[in-house]
């Protein structure tokens, strides 16, 4: 496979009506780049993934409490979990549905709102999966580009609102992901109130739309509170980021009950495993283990865009655990990344028809990890 093929680049696969589904591509796993490399696999640093360099340290937290009965199921309600999450979040508990991480929540709400001929819309680029549980519904999906580069991959809000009129489902990914942009709260409380407004006009319902927040940690602030004006906005929220719990796989959708209904009818039984609801349930009440998570990497995120800006890689500004470089062309951007990846170093990459097919984007690690990917880049032309 050619790494500049990347992850999350849609595929398809047949369905057995023959119809044809995407599906996602994983990154490549550490022992498979070790093994292509020639590297021993304690020297792979993944820079592709978006995670924590550190886990929580839980340890006086679960001593004394952490014995799930292994051979039950969860409780079917959660409900330790439901009212850690409600509190953080600062929502009802009627308001929480736990999930297998976000990932479970995205499907879920496509199979809420799309039906075999619906229209999904989303703002590109950004996180491949919407387009993937969107299709594998049968629904359209219907790609807006954002602003220019220029112009920071905002939202064209007049464009997304004429795509969504009569569309079934929104997506959105706030801040989004690869490029790390930050939309002003203001400009995603004006959006929703034109898909409202053109709801009513039309004598329709109005589109759910669905905000992924994974990073929401990183920035400070929320979209919840547009829940009161919007009824059909559903909230996606995760562990894996700045709680640094992405192997126990925890999300969470976040709605109106009337909105959460029909997303909580589609998920599995006790789709989150006892162990991962307990390390979650611990972190929540945990804020500051998160707090000073994201502290720790806004650190090294200012110091990783001086170094890697000194010797000529241009970064795009960033307020997450991840930046997105751009190089003098698509050529460049895989050579660099063919460059690190021979030192063990793994870039996220973006295949040749993507729009940011001259970047690279590299997770925020640790003080160590960021030097080994500095002096890796300071020996490779930019």
């Amino acid at each position: 496979m050619s790494p500049a093929a990347g992850p999350g680049v849609p595929t398809e696969r047949s369905a057995p009506t023959g119809r044809a589904l995407p599906t996602y591509v994983w990154e490549p796993t550490t022992d498979f780049l070790a093994a292509r490399y020639g590297l021993p696999r304690e020297s792979i640093i993944r820079f592709d993934v978006n995670t924590s360099p550190l886990p929580p340290d839980l340890r006086d937290v679960l001593a004394g409490s952490f014995d799930p009965s292994l051979c039950e199921y969860p409780p079917s309600d959660y409900a330790a979990l439901v009212a850690a999450a409600a509190e953080s979040y600062g929502v009802g508990a009627d308001e929480i549905l736990p999930t297998a991480g976000a990932d479970e929540a995205l499907d879920l709400t496509a199979r809420a709102f799309l039906r075999e001929g619906s229209v999904a819309v989303a703002a590109v680029p950004t996180y491949a999966m919407y387009r993937i549980v969107s299709e594998q519904r049968g629904a359209s999906f219907v790609a807006v580009p954002r602003t220019s580069r220029e112009a920071g991959f905002g939202l064209d809000i007049p464009a997304m609102a004429r795509a969504a009129r009569g569309a079934q489902l929104v997506w959105l990914c706030e801040p989004n992901n690869p490029t790390g942009m930050v939309e002003p709260p203001e400009r995603i409380a004006e959006l929703l109130g034109l898909l409202a407004s053109q709801a009513t006009q039309d004598g329709r319902e109005a589109p759910a739309v669905a905000i992924d927040e994974a990073y929401a940690e990183f920035v400070g602030r929320s979209v919840l509170p547009l829940r009161a004006r919007y009824s059909r906005l559903v909230v996606i929220r995760t562990l894996s980021k700045a709680h640094a719990l992405a192997g126990a796989r925890v999300g969470f959708a976040v709605a109106r009950p009337e909105t959460l209904g029909p997303i909580l009818s589609y998920r599995a039984p006790a789709s989150v495993s006892t162990v991962s609801a307990a390390l979650a349930t611990a972190a929540l009440r945990r804020p500051e283990l998160a707090a000073a998570n994201v502290a720790r990497i806004a650190g090294q995120r200012a110091r990783l865009t001086a170094e890697l800006s000194a010797i000529g890689w241009r970064p795009y500004p960033s307020q997450v655990n991840f930046i997105l470089f751009r190089f003098s062309s698509p050529q460049v951007a895989a050579a660099t990344a063919e460059a690190l990846l021979r030192q063990g170093l793994v870039p996220r990459t973006f295949s040749p028809n993507h729009p940011l097919a001259d970047c690279l984007r590299l997770t925020v690690r640790s003080a160590q990890e960021n030097d080994r990917l500095i002096e890796a880049a300071k020996g490779i032309p930019a």
